[in-house]
């Protein structure tokens, strides 16, 4: 299982926030290509990027520090990136760029139809995130509660052909609460496309945890506050999940 270190960019910077709230942006660094460096010194073999900033502008805000991350880290270490993406000439631009997996997420929801054509245009690189609350999909940078079942929308989903599922527990995410290994099993059990579990991940606890239904399709974890913070041991971590420890 992979564990993926997440930039979240906001202003060309790496922060972290709570619950998906800008206001509580924690900055880590002023620098993300050295920050991709460094988890992919570590054994990162994934680098998760989200453009906080395009994510509440409907549009790319970040995208020159995003090239930076692509530069930082070897060809063989995919990045995937979201937040702001809603258009197919974006979609190209990224993967012009060097992006491997682009991330769709409140587009997804409310223009299921862009969703299909960019699994068509683009098969193999569109992922889908979904970002859930007690069950239901939530939306406009988590500030939207919809009344959609993440199980039933991921699996009308996985029928457009996307690559795979990102599921994120706004209730946990930025919280150092843990990850809810339930609710990703629940939803990977459902499906036949990868998960990749977001939000909580804290502790070697919870890489183990999600090791253990590692087989029903969980694909990865990703992990941010708790790796910045020194709370959770990136290589301990990956390691773990290679079954090295």
């Amino acid at each position: 299982m992979l564990i993926i270190p997440a930039i979240d960019l906001k202003d060309g910077r790496c922060v972290r926030l709570e619950q998906g709230v800008m206001s509580t942006a924690t900055v880590f660094s002023d620098d993300p290509g050295k920050t991709a460096a460094h988890w992919a010194g570590l054994g990162a073999r994934r680098v998760h990027v989200v453009d906080l900033n395009g994510a509440f502008a409907g549009k790319p805000v970040n995208e020159s520090a995003i090239k930076a991350v692509i530069a930082a880290v070897d060809p063989d270490v995919p990045v995937q990136v979201g937040g702001g993406i809603r258009d197919l000439d974006t979609i190209e631009r990224y993967l012009d760029d060097g992006v491997s997996y682009v991330i769709i997420g409140t587009a997804a929801v409310k223009n299921p139809g862009f969703l299909h054509e960019a699994c068509d245009a683009f098969p193999g690189h569109i992922m889908v995130g979904l970002d859930a609350k007690d069950g239901k999909v939530a939306t406009d940078g988590w500030s939207k509660l919809t009344g959609h079942d993440v199980v039933d929308l991921a699996r009308r989903f996985q029928d457009y052909g996307v690559e795979a599922v990102i599921h994120t527990d706004i209730g946990r995410d930025g919280m150092m609460k843990g990850v809810n290994v339930e609710a990703t099993l629940k939803l990977a059990q459902a499906l036949s496309i990868p998960v990749i579990a977001s939000g909580g991940l804290t502790s070697l606890d919870d890489v183990k945890r999600l090791c253990e239904v590692e087989s029903e399709g969980i694909v990865g974890a990703i992990t941010g506050r708790a790796i910045y913070e020194g709370r959770l041991d990136f290589a301990a971590a990956q390691k773990l999940a290679d079954g090295e420890a």
